[in-house]
């Protein structure tokens, strides 16, 4: 048993618990995981056989969503459970149609573990990207139940490769088959003995890539955009917001800009409102407003500003941009760029972007920008918002990107397919 990481998981666990008065993500945490082996309990026999895919929270479900979804297609009489991490994840898609249950993961621990198995007995495991738990893999070892880690890409600094990382390179070993992004993932597992991989690409572009061949029309940002120039800014931050702001100030003509703030929270969306061009309209005062009446007040505006305060239209949202900036390069790291250059939308990121493949990849072929201030900020922005023949460029090499990098999602599920039939 790897005693430090049961300690140092035990403390983490510990701490949320502490916290969950007082911080309304770890009480969401906490209050979610109560009632769970009842609620399993009482789909024990719907769950009997189930495809069990684990996300962390909603980046990974979307990521995962595309090999649900063709094996779903494929075996439409099979049961599945979806689990998440995070209380986010779990309220995102608690609803999600095509699964006969979702639920909160269990901390991980032998007899959770245990009782779980137990009770679910699954028929094959799909965990996604980062998802790496000693207990659970090891139970579904010796339960001889099929697991694959899908969209997986790995990193030397990780602790799989570094001298204390036992207990971590037991994991991997968990693994029937894990589909890495990239060769370099592959030759860091191999470099620990662990051969059993396949290099499948990121299933990410194939959702990206259907969310922009689907092309559903968003009337309330269709009648905002007019005739003049759109920044999208997605997933943004406090941090985000104040450079856009700045950059704005330092243009002779600030874009239109449809903010699509990352948390919903009142303070965040006040803030915004506060400091963000004007007129400035919310998408919920919008929503039954016919396009027309909406193009008549806020399309004419050369400068004006929607603010998205509804869940779930982000992806969607970068249709209607001439440019995207993508949140959280000034904090944690970066959300999720390809969603935008799906559309063939040049994307724009802060500096905290190195942990992510798609920014080196983006920027390498033409259709990413780095910025660290505001004036390069409004450098990116005057290229391409002034210069009609560089905007045509960048977008379609953002869009070759993402195009020439689907197809993950087919060899995944010609590997599992023959398993759950």
């Amino acid at each position: 048993m790897p005693l430090i990481y049961d300690i140092g998981l035990g403390l983490y666990h510990a701490g949320i618990r502490i916290a969950a008065p007082f911080v309304p993500k770890a009480k969401a945490w906490v209050n979610g995981r109560k009632g769970t082996w009842q609620r399993l309990e009482a789909k024990r026999e719907a769950l009997r056989g189930c495809l069990w895919m684990h996300c962390a929270s909603v980046g990974e479900f979307e990521q995962g969503r595309p090999v649900l979804e063709a094996l779903k297609a494929k075996h439409p009489a099979m049961p599945v459970l979806l689990t998440f991490y995070s209380p986010s994840g779990y309220e995102a898609r608690k609803d999600f149609p095509l699964v006969t249950h979702v639920e909160y993961l269990s901390a991980d621990g032998e007899m959770n573990a245990k009782r779980f198995l137990d009770l679910v007995q699954p028929k094959a495991v799909l965990w996604v990207k980062y998802e790496f738990w000693y207990h659970w893999l090891h139970a579904l070892k010796q339960h001889n139940i099929p697991v694959f880690l899908i969209s997986a890409i790995f990193r030397k600094e990780q602790a799989f490769f570094r001298w204390f990382g036992a207990a971590h390179r037991s994991m991997l070993k968990c693994f029937t088959q894990l589909f890495v992004q990239d060769d370099a993932s592959r030759g860091l597992l191999a470099s620990i003995g662990v051969t059993n991989t396949v290099v499948s690409g990121d299933t990410r572009f194939d959702r990206v890539a259907e969310i922009a061949a689907t092309n559903e029309e968003l009337s309330i940002a269709a009648g905002f955009k007019g005739t003049v120039p759109v920044i999208v800014a997605g997933s943004t931050w406090p941090a985000d917001e104040a450079l856009l702001i700045e950059a704005f100030a330092l243009r002779k003509h600030a874009p239109k800009c449809i903010v699509v703030p990352h948390e919903l929270d009142a303070d965040h969306l006040k803030a915004i409102d506060a400091r963000f061009p004007k007129p400035l309209a919310h998408w919920s005062e919008l929503e039954g407003a016919a396009q027309a009446n909406i193009a008549s007040t806020l399309g004419h505006q050369t400068s004006a500003t929607l603010l998205v305060d509804r869940m779930g239209l982000l992806a969607r949202s970068y249709r209607y941009a001439d440019v995207a900036y993508v949140g959280g390069g000034f904090g944690d790291g970066i959300h999720s760029l390809l969603e935008a250059a799906a559309w063939g939308r040049p994307v724009i990121f802060g500096p905290k972007h190195h942990k992510f493949a798609e920014a080196q990849g983006l920027i390498a072929a033409g259709g990413g920008f780095e910025v660290n201030d505001a004036h390069e900020l409004r450098n990116v922005l005057d290229r391409l918002l002034d210069d009609p023949n560089a905007l045509a460029a960048a977008s379609r090499c953002a869009s070759n990107y993402v195009c020439e990098r689907t197809g993950a999602t087919g060899v995944v599920v010609r590997a599992i397919s023959p398993l759950l039939a």
